[in-house]
């Protein structure tokens, strides 16, 4: 008669089992085309207690036990002051789950709150900084976040749509201000779908976003108050209503870029534009 497993090891079967083609192979294939993960490394996956990054803890811990380059994980969890329910959450889903968080605070939430003007770009700034030092105090060489293929493909559209700029999410990406410290994001080539497939399909529940200003928007009751990500996932899902493989095509883009089709380009800072060429570049008007 065989055992009854766990709540841990269901869910460890079933990213390898059930879901290896939409999880556990997308996966697998961002850490190698990306060269995300090396021998010796140690990387703190960071936890926000939301479905991102419960899945990329419990991924990185199964490739940890099947890779035969070994490497190191600290699994990351900074309280920017969530209420203490969401803090509880977070620690009963990692017990469950078997993950061995590390729990460090801040006080993120009591600055950014104070902000009239894209308190959640500062909020995201601020975590970035404060999970790099401690990551760094901890002997750590990379911090992994569980930016997915659908949260790239929504970056692209923000960016080109309400920053004026084409730009997107890299799958990893050197410090500036911490030297010798590298971000990954190993679930590059995962869509969303598939981790909301695999949380529901081991009935758990996860923290959203969990900040004041996220909270005040599910009160809403319309599920979008003022996100432009939410409005740009509305608009990829009318959009594939009529063009099924159009994210495939957006992500096949970024990774084709022809910049001798483009009147201006930015490098590591520097701008360079064909405009420069012509008198009065500067009060170039597109509309005029």
């Amino acid at each position: 008669m065989s055992r009854e497993l766990s709540s841990q090891e269901i869910a460890e079967r079933s990213l390898i089992k059930t879901y290896r083609k939409s999880l556990w192979n997308p996966f697998i294939a961002a850490v190698k085309r990306y060269e995300l993960v090396s021998p010796g490394d140690h990387i703190a996956v960071c936890i926000s207690g939301g479905k991102d990054s419960m899945v990329l803890a419990k991924l990185m811990q199964e490739l940890q036990k099947h890779t035969e380059q070994p490497f190191d994980l600290t699994f990351l969890v900074m309280d920017p002051g969530y209420n203490p329910a969401n803090r509880a959450l977070i620690e009963s889903n990692a017990k469950r789950l078997g993950i061995p968080v590390t729990i460090f605070e801040s006080d993120i939430f009591d600055v950014t709150v104070q902000v009239d003007k894209n308190p959640c770009y500062l909020c995201a700034r601020m975590r970035r900084g404060c999970l790099y030092a401690k990551a760094k105090e901890l002997g750590c060489n990379k911090i992994a976040l569980g930016h997915h293929f659908s949260d790239v493909i929504e970056t692209t559209l923000l960016g080109l749509f309400y920053g004026a700029q084409v730009q997107t999410m890299p799958p990893k990406l050197h410090s500036k201000n911490f030297p010798g410290m590298e971000l990954i994001r190993p679930l590059y080539c995962v869509h969303e779908d598939a981790i909301i497939a695999w949380r529901n399909y081991n009935n758990l529940k996860f923290l959203q976003c969990a900040c004041r200003f996220t909270e005040a928007r599910d009160a809403s009751g319309d599920g979008v108050g003022e996100s432009k990500r939410q409005e740009m996932k509305f608009l990829l899902r009318e959009l594939k209503k009529t063009n099924p493989n159009i994210e495939k095509s957006i992500f096949r883009a970024i990774h084709g870029v022809q910049l001798d089709t483009f009147p201006g380009f930015k490098y590591r800072g520097q701008a360079h534009s064909f405009l420069e060429f012509y008198d009065g570049a500067a009060s170039f008007d597109p509309d005029a």
